[in-house]
């Protein structure tokens, strides 16, 4: 799944993406309102961090332009405001949640597995498919009780499908949520690690069926 995390703090915002990406979420880092503005505008994101205080467009301004264009994707708010009608104003604009500065990164991280749990797995811990289990808490994959081994992209592309059950997924909507803003995102790359997930998944009763000039869909075996 990708982030992106918006802080004019340059070493807050190195210290949260290390985290985040530690825990093995993309993320893209920007510095201020209108390059996010601008990144929300034109990329594929699961889940926003946004500071208020940002230059150019501030973290209000960058949330309204995102909810008048239709997007619903969840917005974590950083603010060193502690005022009230501050976190009321966020609410009211559309924002998911609110975390104060100082904060520590493990909370950050809860927070943002809970608001990706409600947005991407309708508030459940784990979603299945057929004999595949999906722990968002832990970020593991089971197959038959058994530990899926998966290397990074491998999850990534697991995650984004088993996050959208029944939808067929375009290699351009998979790349957008591994690549981030300074990584090749090379759409032709996605058919490697789809051919390595059905390898991993064979015999398991899940299986990623390709529909020609479309994309690709898990589904669960019958029988």
């Amino acid at each position: 799944m990708r982030i992106l995390l918006v802080e004019d703090h340059l070493q807050l915002a190195a210290s949260v993406a290390q985290a985040l990406k530690g825990a093995g979420w993309t993320v893209d880092v920007l510095h201020d309102g209108v390059a996010a503005d601008l990144a929300l505008a034109s990329e594929d994101y699961a889940l926003v961090i946004l500071d208020i205080g940002l230059p150019r467009l501030d973290g209000f301004q960058v949330l309204a332009r995102l909810r008048e264009r239709g997007k619903t994707l969840p917005v974590l708010m950083l603010t060193a405001r502690g005022e009230v009608k501050d976190r009321v104003h966020g609410l009211n604009l559309g924002a998911d949640d609110y975390l104060a500065k100082p904060f520590e990164l493990s909370e950050l991280e809860a927070r943002v597995k809970a608001l990706l749990r409600r947005s991407m797995l309708g508030g459940e811990q784990q979603q299945r498919c057929g004999n595949l289990l999906y722990d968002l808490g832990t970020r593991r994959f089971t197959l038959d009780g058994a530990t899926l081994s998966l290397t990074a992209r491998e999850q990534g592309v697991l995650e984004a499908m088993i996050a959208r059950p029944g939808r067929v997924m375009s290699k351009e909507q998979l790349a957008a949520q591994l690549f981030g803003l300074d990584e090749d995102a090379s759409p032709d790359a996605i058919e490697i690690y789809v051919h390595r997930l059905r390898k991993k998944l064979e015999g398991g009763g899940v299986r990623i069926v390709t529909f020609r000039g479309l994309g690709y869909l898990l589904e669960a075996v019958d029988g």
